[in-house]
């Protein structure tokens, strides 16, 4: 047995090794599976130098590996109930499952990222691929299978789009989609909420009574509820009792009822119709726009109309601040308006530039507009008499003083 005050020692146990250490007051032993001493020497090395960054990894840590990320990253989805899959097929086709969590360091998932980039994989899907590793990190951390998250590398993300609709483009659009998709694009446009939250809206979501639709808990993508009072936009209102009286007359047809509000013959509308829209888009003028760019334009709509953005952000469901910000998008047209505003502002404070007056003319039209009830009888002012020696003093203001009773 080898022992140093402080330092820890190796001991031997059976045919085995053994290190014992202290981190932070509590007594760690550990096992070398070795049966040579300089196992048990180099393992105890390891650890104080762990210790003395102040990061103590230990035999817990070093047993953590992919697989054990990747399942506490799915039970994670599965606790908050959300529908998508974490994109975890790609990390476990580069890293093997049984790769070690300490093994994966910035250096390491770098080249992860560069791997991915250089396969054409966009930026945004690798920063994704990233944050679910990095989120996977930060479970074990609080489970206390690791004992810190690294910092990984993200790549660049700079592909904000910045398509919006005018009034004058969504009623070109109208007129080339179908006419399944029209009260969807349109409801859309105004209410600013997002594809999936529209079609899944059912009819027992609308209340008539008080003028309201509204999302329920869960069913939105921040999972916080929300409404949208119907009633206070007779357009929006003139859709949905059009889609109400179409949805009765199907039903009577039928015989059956249809729970959905947007719906194409009784039926849900499932997935997007990505060559409709495109089509439609090209022969309304505007090719490229995305479904997307109804919800930003509903966001610059709001603040448009002197929306409080808090207000305006429970309408549209956005969560964060910073999202918010990347659809208030800014156009040509809006800069414009607001250079002529700054140019009428400046035009209606331009002051008139100040007038020179010559003193002498100044002091002669004074004396000109004294009354003449206040000149002296012989037809001279005061100052001329007073500048020929008269004994009289002149008012400073040109009128005659009171005499004194």
């Amino acid at each position: 047995m080898m022992k140093t005050r402080g330092l820890g020692r190796i001991y031997k146990r059976g045919n085995m090794w053994w290190i014992e250490y202290s981190f932070r007051g509590e007594e760690h032993r550990e096992s070398s599976h070795s049966a040579k001493q300089k196992a048990a020497t180099d393992l105890l090395k390891k650890r104080l130098g762990e210790i003395g960054r102040g990061r103590l990894v230990g035999p817990q840590a070093e047993r953590v590996t992919l697989s054990d990320l990747a399942r506490m990253v799915l039970d994670d989805y599965g606790l908050k109930g959300r529908k998508s899959v974490p994109p975890l097929a790609r990390l476990r086709d580069y890293f093997p499952n049984h790769t070690r969590a300490i093994d994966m360091t910035p250096d390491v998932v770098r080249s992860y990222v560069q791997h991915r980039l250089g396969e054409g994989a966009a930026a945004q899907t690798v920063k994704h691929e990233v944050g679910i590793l990095s989120r996977a990190f930060a479970l074990a951390v609080e489970a206390g299978l690791l004992p810190y998250r690294p910092r990984f590398p993200m790549p660049r993300v700079s592909n904000a789009r910045s398509g919006f609709f005018t009034d004058a483009e969504v009623g070109r659009l109208l007129e080339h989609l179908p006419a399944y998709l029209r009260p969807l694009t349109e409801a859309a446009y105004i209410t600013g909420w997002r594809r999936g939250e529209l079609i899944g809206l059912r009819w027992s979501q609308v209340d008539w009574e008080t003028g309201t639709i509204r999302l329920e808990r869960g069913t939105t993508k921040s999972g916080e509820p929300r409404s949208f009072p119907f009633s206070a936009h007779p357009r929006l209102a003139e859709i949905l009792r059009g889609l109400r009286e179409e949805t009765s007359a199907l039903e009577r047809s039928s015989e059956s009822l249809c729970p959905w509000v947007l719906h194409r013959e009784g039926r849900q509308v499932r997935g997007w119709y990505y060559d409709g829209w495109r089509t439609a888009c090209k022969k309304a003028g505007v090719p490229g726009r995305l479904f997307h760019d109804l919800r930003r334009s509903a966001v610059r709509n709001l603040i448009r109309a002197s929306v409080s953005e808090n207000v305006a952000m429970s309408i549209t469901g956005h969560k964060t601040r910073s999202v918010f910000d990347r659809y208030h998008i800014v156009s040509s047209q809006d800069q414009t308006e607001a250079v002529r505003k700054l140019a009428a502002l400046q035009d209606a404070t331009v002051k008139e530039p100040r007038k020179v007056v010559n003193l002498e003319e100044a002091r002669a039209e004074r004396t000109r507009t004294v009354p003449a009830q206040l000149r002296p009888r012989d037809g001279s002012s005061r100052l001329q008499r007073v500048a020929n020696g008269g004994s009289e003093l002149a008012s400073p203001t040109g009128f005659e003083p009171v005499s004194p009773p």
